[in-house]
Order: C-alpha cells, then sequence, then structure tokens
C-alpha cells in the first residue's frame, strides 16, 4: 500500500476517534450543539471546597475525578462542576435550572436533558426538577431521599425519575417525593443496591449504582 494511503487511512480513523470522544465540561460551556444530550453531574457536599478527593473518617475518599471519568460517555457531554465550599443548595439548584433552559433555549430537546445528583447533590438536582417544572427532563437521584425531603411538599419533581439508594444507608427510597408528585412523573424506577458500604457506597464509581445509572443515561440519550 501506498505511503499517502496509509497516511489518508490513519488521519481518518484518528478523525473518527476524535468525533466520537467522550466531552467533558467543569463548567457549562459556551459553545452548545442542539442536537446533542447533555448530562449534569452534581456532587455531595463533602467535595464543596477545593479539594476534588476529600476523605471521610467512616466512608473514606470521595473520588470525584474518578466518577466523571467513568460517567463520561461518547453518546453525551457531561457537565460537572465542583462547587465552591459553603454552597448554597438553593442557590445553587436555581443555577442549574437557569443552565438546563439555556440549553432548552438554544434548542437541545429537554428529553435530551439529564440531571443527576448524590446527596446533596441529588437535594439540588431535586429542587431545579422542583424549579423547571418540565415532564420531559430525565432526573436521576442518588442518595438523596431524606425523611426531611419526603415531607418537603415544596419540592415535586418533574420528569422521568430514577432514584438508587444503599440498603446499609440512612437515606432510602424516593417512594414518597414520587408519590406526591406522580401527576408530573412520566416514568418512575427505584433501584436498591447492598454493598454494606453505607453512604459511601457512592464516594467511588463502582459498578452497583454506576452499571445502572451509565444504561439509564444512554438509553435517554438517544
Amino acid at each position: 500500500m501506498k505511503i499517502s494511503k496509509i497516511i489518508c487511512l490513519l488521519f481518518a480513523t484518528c478523525s473518527l476517534n476524535y468525533q466520537v470522544a467522550a466531552q467533558t465540561h467543569e463548567q457549562f460551556p459556551k459553545v452548545i450543539d442542539s442536537k446533542s444530550a447533555y448530562v449534569f453531574y452534581t456532587h455531595g457536599y463533602i467535595v464543596e471546597g477545593n479539594n476534588a478527593k476529600p476523605a471521610h473518617p467512616r466512608w473514606g475518599v470521595y473520588d470525584f475525578p474518578a466518577i466523571k471519568k467513568q460517567l463520561s460517555d461518547p453518546s453525551y457531554q457531561l457537565i460537572a462542576t465542583h462547587r465552591p465550599a459553603n454552597a448554597d443548595p438553593f442557590v445553587y439548584a436555581k443555577k442549574l435550572a437557569k443552565q438546563v433552559n439555556s440549553l432548552i433555549e438554544q434548542g437541545v430537546q429537554p428529553n435530551q436533558i439529564s440531571l443527576v445528583g448524590f446527596s446533596r447533590g441529588g437535594f439540588i438536582t431535586a429542587l431545579a426538577a422542583s424549579y423547571l417544572k418540565n415532564k420531559e427532563l430525565n432526573i436521576a437521584i442518588l442518595a438523596a431521599c431524606t425523611s426531611a425531603l419526603g415531607r418537603n411538599k415544596d419540592v415535586v419533581v418533574y420528569g422521568n425519575l430514577l432514584s438508587i439508594y444503599e440498603t446499609s444507608d440512612s437515606v432510602g427510597s424516593c417512594n414518597k417525593v414520587a408519590e406526591r408528585s406522580s401527576d408530573n412523573v412520566k416514568s418512575y424506577r427505584e433501584i436498591a443496591i447492598s454493598t454494606g458500604k453505607e453512604h459511601g457506597a457512592f464516594y467511588r464509581p463502582i459498578d452497583e449504582w454506576l452499571q445502572p445509572v451509565r444504561a439509564w443515561l444512554q438509553k435517554n440519550s438517544r
């Protein structure tokens, strides 16, 4: 084979790999592709501040970089912002809702937008969904349905709802939230995992929660 043909084949292969590479953003992107799907991952409280890998005395290291890496996928663009210390969840939820509306205003279909949040990030995600009031969005709440959230009738989730919780954790089912949101939730699926790791089950990208979340995102990002 001639050298020129080899170079062309290599260039075409590289171009193809570049086109399907996963895109991860640490901040809301300045350029929006209206044909792309977007996923927001909102981390837990312990990560707020300057340390992307903080350690909890009971549950170990929260590996935010590893979670972002394992959540990323060529089928969507991942937006995972590192919040500052002592971020107000209500203010941040309004900011998240504003970003989602910005995507929609720029032509992204609501059913191509997914919000995934763990713990404090799950509460922020539920708040944002309550502010947005859009039944076409995809909302995933990981270990965030505390008894307080269950009683808070002001927070009503809209869209396709996925809940995952750990059976050894004090934070449990989202059934109460789903029940009061039933008129606004298009679909609801809940998964209970049992790793024995309590709240720390979501501190690292383990298969028990990561695989169902990835499968759910890929299904909703088509």
